[in-house]
């Protein structure tokens, strides 16, 4: 039994994205409407996302473009203040996601409550934010200095606007991270936000690893989902949702029951 049974009690997980509004410091940040539109946006999303039947939600800057690589104090405060002030209301698993600064992911997740968290974590990349290093070993002692060791790690090994320096194939990435970094999950990504992962990348990875959960990261739709479950673990799912399927718009609660129709059928349920 994977530990995607102990959180979200199925084998077959799908995760929704509460995306926050720009935050304090990120170019397209509303100053006009300041910390209200951020905390009624996120509260209005985790009413969607349960209403629909989601399994489990994470909580990222998605709209603080263009990303760095190391977050701002405002913004872990600011993400950690808005979750723990709908956390009464949340219902279901939550996860955080900084881009891209895990270390900032962790301790906002351990600071909420947050049961896990996804990032970057291995790797060189040519990226549209410039060279983009990681240093897991650093992130990894920095959560075992804060005891957030009962804090999941799902890896992204694909990042997203990014291509890796090395020229090894996905597989061996996968087989690589799993041996050196242990990780929770291993999740597959497509070119950025919202593309479709190759299904052949993510049969390369789930038969190099078939004993780590391994999720589709981006791209989920109502109409690959079956097929992304029938070799996936689970699906993390922001776009689909959407109103009129667009990242930034808020979630659409009939969007997300008929995905999760889907989901239920795929599990057999």
């Amino acid at each position: 039994m994977s530990w995607l049974k102990e959180v979200f009690g199925r084998d077959k997980a799908i995760i929704g994205m509460v995306h926050f509004p720009p935050l304090p410091g990120a170019p397209l940040y509303d100053d006009q409407e300041g910390m209200k539109l951020i905390r009624d946006r996120i509260a209005q999303d985790v009413e969607a996302l349960q209403a629909g039947g989601i399994d489990g939600m994470m909580f990222c800057n998605e709209n603080d473009r263009p990303y760095v690589f190391k977050a701002d104090p405002v913004v872990v405060a600011t993400m950690a203040h808005a979750i723990g002030e709908i956390k009464p209301k949340i219902k279901i698993p939550f996860g955080v996601d900084v881009l891209w600064d895990p270390m900032a992911a962790i301790a906002i997740a351990k600071a909420t409550g947050g049961q896990f968290v996804r990032e970057i974590f291995t790797g060189v990349y040519d990226s549209d934010m410039g060279l983009w290093n990681t240093n897991c070993g650093e992130t990894l002692r920095y959560r075992k200095c804060i005891d957030a060791g009962h804090i999941r790690l799902l890896y992204n090994i694909c990042a997203e606007f990014a291509t890796p320096l090395a020229g090894r194939e996905i597989a061996d990435v996968a087989r690589s991270v799993a041996f050196s970094s242990v990780p929770d999950a291993i999740c597959v990504s497509g070119a950025m936000t919202g593309m479709e992962v190759g299904l052949s990348d993510l049969e390369a990875v789930k038969a190099a690893i078939p004993d780590v959960v391994v999720f589709a990261n981006t791209g989920a739709r109502v109409d690959n989902i079956a097929r992304q479950l029938a070799v996936a673990d689970g699906a993390v799912v922001g776009t689909s949702l959407k109103v009129d399927g667009v990242t930034w718009n808020p979630v659409d609660v009939d969007r997300v029951k008929a995905f999760m129709a889907k989901v239920r059928s795929a599990r057999g349920e």
